[in-house]
């Protein structure tokens, strides 16, 4: 899992998302590449299973490219405890996706090839990705 190495401060606060992507909307290195078409987070634990799903598609030869990183923290309090006693403790980190990122990239495969396994790999996202070509 995707887990940032330091952190400047150990606790974020939650955020509003609005707007487009302003930067990361072109396909870069690979010839198709997944764009998101909604705002919302991506655990680290969804872009593991999403990576999972492309690499079992890259066998033959091919590459894949994970164009986000999970580096906001998420806090959590454990079940059934009162309210008070400050913030709760760090349990996952996110990617913050606005519409218009490109999270995922992949080469060297024909486009059917790639088309099936970007679009598996979207149904793994919480939020609604669309398959672009170069």
């Amino acid at each position: 899992m995707l887990v940032p190495k330091r952190a400047k401060y150990r606790k974020q606060f939650r955020g509003t998302m609005g707007g487009v992507a302003s930067r990361g909307t072109q396909v870069n290195f690979g010839e198709y590449g997944l764009k998101a078409f909604e705002s919302g987070w991506v655990s680290s634990r969804q872009i593991e299973s999403a990576r999972k799903v492309m690499t079992r598609f890259t066998a033959k030869g091919g590459r894949v490219w994970i164009r986000i990183f999970p580096d906001k923290p998420v806090s959590d309090k454990p079940p059934e405890v009162r309210m008070g006693g400050g913030k709760g403790d760090v349990v996952d980190y996110v990617a913050v996706i606005k519409p218009g990122r490109i999270l995922f990239e992949m080469g060297g495969l024909e486009e059917s090839l790639a088309r099936e396994a970007l679009e598996s790999a979207a149904s793994k996202l919480p939020i609604q990705a669309k398959f672009v070509k170069r």
